[in-house]
């Protein structure tokens, strides 16, 4: 007797339910697990806990790239708003560690120079300058986190990245390395988003022998798996070719979806660092430096720089970016319309002994200090300005040396990214010692510096240490900066900016008092806050910019009949203004002094 065959239309139907259920299966499960909160959202951003109408980055967005989630870095954050404002000008920036504002964080990044200086050129415009970087990560992290930006109405993308492609995570010779096949590499970070697979590496995680990173070892060493990559090698190929590949499918995306991209190029020490690894040869990176440093003694600095340079690319620990990726983003600039070129290079070049960097802009291998980060945003500054994507003419551009000089980086953070890299510095590959004799300042900026670079304070509550401590000792211009550098970190409070507001009225700045009443009146019209607007502007005597404000103060509380009076002596005040003479500046006196502004009377008593 024959089996009885299936028919076709059996046989189909007996396959798509094989296929079927262990799908369906699957699905349940990833539901289930999604359901019993197993395992971690992993998109870019998430509402801030404190405030559903802004966002902030996950700080489980990094998890998928690093093999060891021990050593997945956490970035900054960094709110904005769900629903975007109008009139708001908004920047995503993506990178590394440099892009981070490595050591200094915070308002050392060059992020924040850029924001300060853009807002005090633009006062009309809500600039929210996102910064998404995190450290130990590359062009892979880059590339994902710059595709789910462009869902959040950017403005905007500022790009600084390239060091890491060889040790950061998913790096050729990094720890976390995968493969070298992008495909593979981007199936496998797809599927790290699923629960299911997150459990399934979490079984197979709690099968292995328990290895806590040695946290006395820093995340350079933890993450460098082949220390000696050789010029040219196929590993130092495969590192050029990670980098070009996945920057061009971002730039392609990018142009795509229309957004304007500004890529820059790198900056690394090329004078005062030695290369890490030498193969001991003759010509061996260790006598290619040792020969630029002789070039550079006798002063042929062409030479020298292109010694340096030479050191540099023969250097077996890849730490610093092979020239090649400065040619390929230089190229993607010239591919893409909508790619803007930030030659941070030669902005460094320009601000370096013979156009050679060192000490004088960078604090080791490649990570700028505070001059070098301001230097940076000078760089992305000129570039968004030549793109004329900000259609606002500036009141009064600042420039270069006014920002130097004004922005609220504190000696705190100056202190706290010292004391970072010096102990950055005593371990591999550096091995630096600490200098002999090093003894820790008494005075309250080395204090708070000290207690923040071991972890017992946050920057918070360094700032609000330093504030505090400068108000009782009437160093008002110290707390000011304290209070700018919080407001730069904390923009939706409306607290900072009214401290802010005083305190440079109070130092004669009335222009700045302004400045920051308004950002304080733009985040909460509230009566209180229009009435500093007003007031600010009656005790500068600019009485015409104050009639505005008076007149919403009396939308918002009609009946009080002083609000009236006031707004009939202020209009007195301006036709007096428009007549000369001794008697009416002896009538604006009076009525300065009437509203309670005197310090505007006093410039009338004294003509």
């Amino acid at each position: 007797m024959k089996p009885q065959q299936l028919s076709r239309k059996k046989l189909r139907w007996f396959r798509v339910t094989a296929f079927s259920i262990p799908v369906l299966i699957l699905l349940l499960a990833e539901g289930l697990l999604r359901l019993f909160n197993y395992g971690h959202d992993t998109s870019l951003f998430v509402k801030y806990p404190d405030d559903h109408n802004y966002w902030v980055i996950n700080k489980y967005a990094s998890e998928k790239y690093f093999t060891d989630t021990a050593n997945a870095t956490q970035g900054n954050i960094e709110p904005f708003k769900v629903e975007k404002a109008k009139n708001t000008f908004r920047i995503f920036v993506l990178g590394e560690s440099t892009t981070a504002g490595y050591p200094y964080l915070h308002n050392g990044s060059f992020h924040r120079w850029l924001q300060y200086r853009l807002m005090h050129t633009y006062p009309d415009i809500n600039f929210e300058v996102i910064n998404v970087s995190l450290t130990a990560v590359n062009s892979y992290t880059v590339l994902d986190f710059g595709k789910q930006v462009v869902n959040y109405q950017p403005d905007a993308i500022l790009i600084y990245t390239g060091h890491n492609e060889y040790y950061g995570a998913l790096g050729i010779g990094s720890t976390s390395h995968i493969a070298n096949n992008r495909f593979l590499v981007q199936t496998v970070l797809a599927l790290k988003q699923f629960r299911l697979v997150q459990l399934v590496n979490d079984i197979i995680g709690s099968l292995k022998p328990a290895a806590n990173p040695d946290q006395r070892e820093n995340l350079m060493k933890r993450m460098a798996r082949h220390q000696g990559i050789p010029y040219r090698s196929e590993s130092y190929k495969a590192g050029i070719a990670q980098f070009k590949n996945n920057m061009t499918e971002l730039c392609q995306f990018m142009h795509d979806k229309n957004v304007p991209v500004f890529l820059s190029t790198l900056v690394n020490n090329e004078k005062d660092l030695k290369p890490f690894i030498g193969d001991g040869s003759d010509t061996s990176a260790n006598m290619m430096y040792a020969g630029a440093n002789d070039a550079y003694q006798s002063g042929k600095y062409v030479q020298a720089k292109q010694e340096y340079i030479k050191a540099k690319e023969f250097d077996l620990l890849r730490f610093r970016a092979p020239e090649a990726m400065n040619g390929i983003i230089t190229a993607l600039s010239k591919q893409y319309s909508n790619v803007h070129l930030v030659n941070c290079r030669a902005v460094f070049e320009q601000h370096s002994p013979n156009g050679i960097l060192g000490k004088e802009t960078l604090l080791e291998h490649v990570h700028p200090n505070l001059y070098g980060y301001a230097l940076m945003s000078e760089a992305f500054y000129q570039s968004v300005k030549n793109a004329r994507l900000i259609k606002a003419r500036p009141d009064k551009e600042m420039s270069l040396a006014e920002l130097l000089n004004r922005m609220p980086v504190t000696k705190i953070d100056s202190l706290y990214g010292a004391y970072t890299i010096m102990m950055l510095e005593t371990g591999w590959p550096f091995n630096k010692p600490i200098p002999a004799g090093f003894r820790r300042g008494d005075d309250i900026a080395s204090q708070l510096a000290g207690a923040l670079s071991v972890n017992r304070i946050n920057w918070l509550d360094a700032m609000d240490q330093l504030f505090k401590y400068s108000m009782k000792a009437g160093d008002k211009k110290t707390a000011l900066k304290a209070v700018e550098a919080v407001m730069l970190e904390k923009p939706q409070n409306t607290t900072y900016p009214i401290y802010a507001g005083r305190l440079s009225f109070e130092l004669g700045d009335h222009e700045g008092a302004a400045f920051y009443f308004k950002k304080a009146y733009e985040l909460d019209p509230s009566f209180a806050n229009t009435q500093n607007m007003y007031l600010v502007f009656l005790k500068s005597d600019q009485p015409a910019k104050a009639i505005p404000y008076i007149d919403s103060a009396i939308q918002q509380h009609p009946s009080d009949i002083e609000l009236v009076n006031l707004k009939a002596i202020v209009a007195e005040i301006i036709r007096l203004k428009n007549m000369a003479g001794k008697k009416s500046n002896m009538q604006i006196a009076a009525d300065y002094h009437a509203i309670g502004a005197d310090e505007a009377a006093t410039k009338y008593k004294q003509q």
